[in-house]
């Protein structure tokens, strides 16, 4: 293998010559063999850091403590990385100690080296342009990982919530579809009263709407940023006006409104916005979890359980028990929401483990994070086109249940009194007969009367009393 010679602090070492990263790259690689998942894993991240990078060479341009040259050589390597390039150069573990300064060397030393390419020269020639005394001007780790944390945070939110809505939509054409379906809801796992399959779908379309919105309002948090901190968030090495310029080309360039901190040691230090922002993915994961719960129930059987929905096939079910068909795809979310959980804790001990003006333990919260957004995101695909999309409703079953339920009492309890509904439904539970059959035995009401009470419309939602106690004889 042909290799370049580089230096740092420690020392020399030998590079692979075609590699576009450098030697604080190959120290990380060789310190950091933790997840085996590298940052190019994450195109969100990569993209992020690129146009971080971009905007501190337009600032650093446009405040003369950069050349033109050298900029433009920057700027267009950034580009091409935004564009999704060279993120196979983007090799260190996702998990790291230094606070995130790995991912940040690996992001210096592979935009130098494709600009020294850009300007002619050959990879390592860092006299032409160098990694931190170029790429790297007026910034840290402490303020760039952030930022870009921060961004990327933004981009895979906004695939999560498009993916939501999709299912959200799915979930209700289901509940316009079955909206004639009646059937009889349950609390505590126990018979309630009688709703609408269409009801009990519009639910799920109802919880995730929420959680959109909720995901919207926490971004407003991940755009406040602490680009021109530096170190610890005094400025140290910058212009007095490098912060604000850096801000607003990284605003133009992402596309995103942007704004900096109004306290930039404070931003430095403090987590909270990715806490708050994986409490809300947790929000999202234990109500994705319980919706997947009722599908399960609703589904189960198809003979010994409740067989109110069927959901589409999608593997065979055992290796042993012929003919099984299991609910596999409301299994999968609910052990990515099992996972989101568990990163939420995660989250939180490592916000609360940060130290005085720095948090050394963002990488853990990256990891963390992306992993969430992102199995979400697929799992709420997942769920839309493989699940929900194709469940049908067992109408028979649930018009079955429905007639031979005495959960009808609790409807008839207003028109004959509940000491009467009561005692139906003590005896209709006793003997396995109709409470229907029981009302009319008794007298209490007649069979126009029965009908007229128990029309879907009037089960199902408020309504006008029409129908009265018959007076005493």
């Amino acid at each position: 293998m042909t290799t370049r010679i580089e230096h740092d602090l420690l020392g020399e070492r030998e590079v692979p010559a075609d590699a576009y990263w450098g030697i604080h790259t190959l120290r990380a690689r060789e310190n950091f063999p933790i997840s085996g998942t590298l940052i190019g894993a994450f195109p969100d991240l990569v993209r992020s850091l690129a146009l971080v990078k971009h905007a501190a060479a337009l600032a650093n341009r446009d405040l003369g403590d950069l050349d033109a040259a050298q900029a433009e050589a920057i700027v267009t390597a950034c580009k091409e990385i935004a564009g999704g390039a060279l993120h196979d150069q983007f090799v260190v573990d996702v998990i790291q100690g230094g606070a995130g300064t790995s991912t940040n060397m690996n992001a210096n030393e592979v935009i130098a080296n494709r600009a020294l390419e850009l300007l002619g020269k050959p990879k390592g020639d860092y006299a032409a342009l160098h990694p931190i005394e170029h790429v790297n001007r007026a910034q840290s780790t402490n303020d760039v990982y952030p930022t870009s944390l921060r961004l990327a945070s933004i981009l895979g939110i906004k695939k999560l919530v498009a993916q939501m809505a999709l299912l959200r939509q799915a979930f209700e054409a289901k509940a316009f579809e079955f909206r004639d379906v009646l059937k009889i809801g349950r609390t505590q796992l126990q018979d309630a009263v009688p709703m609408t399959l269409g009801q009990e779908f519009s639910t799920y379309a109802v919880m995730l709407g929420e959680d959109e919105a909720r995901l919207t309002e926490a971004l407003s948090l991940m755009r406040e940023i602490s680009l021109g901190a530096t170190a610890i968030g005094t400025g140290i090495n910058t212009d007095p006006a490098y912060a604000a310029t850096a801000c607003r080309h990284l605003a133009r360039l992402s596309g995103e409104p942007l704004v900096l901190s109004p306290n930039l040691i404070e931003a430095t230090q403090d987590v909270g916005a990715f806490v708050q922002l994986s409490g809300v993915l947790k929000r999202v994961a234990v109500k994705l979890s319980k919706t997947c719960n009722d599908l399960r129930l609703l589904s189960s059987g198809p003979q010994a359980g409740l067989n109110e929905i069927r959901l589409p096939e999608r593997a065979a079910g055992s290796s042993i028990m012929v003919g099984k068909v299991n609910p596999i795809i409301p299994e999968v979310m609910n052990q990515i929401a099992f996972e989101v959980i568990g990163n939420d804790m995660t989250i939180t001990m490592a916000a609360e483990a940060g130290q005085l003006q720095l948090n050394a333990f963002e990488p853990m919260i990256a990891w963390s994070l992306f992993k969430s957004v992102a199995h979400l995101t697929a799992g709420c695909a997942t769920l839309s086109e493989h699940c929900v999309k194709g469940i049908t409703a067992n109408r028979e079953v649930l018009a079955a249940r429905v007639r031979e339920s005495v959960s009808l009492a609790t409807a008839l309890n207003p028109y004959i009194g509940y000491e009467n509904a009561t005692a139906i439904a003590r005896t209709a539970l006793a003997t396995g007969r109709r409470v229907t059959d029981l009302v009319l035995e008794r007298g209490l009401l007649d069979a126009a009367q029965l009908e007229a009470i128990l029309r879907p419309e009037v089960l199902t939602q408020p309504h006008a009393r029409t129908v009265h106690l018959r007076p005493p004889d």
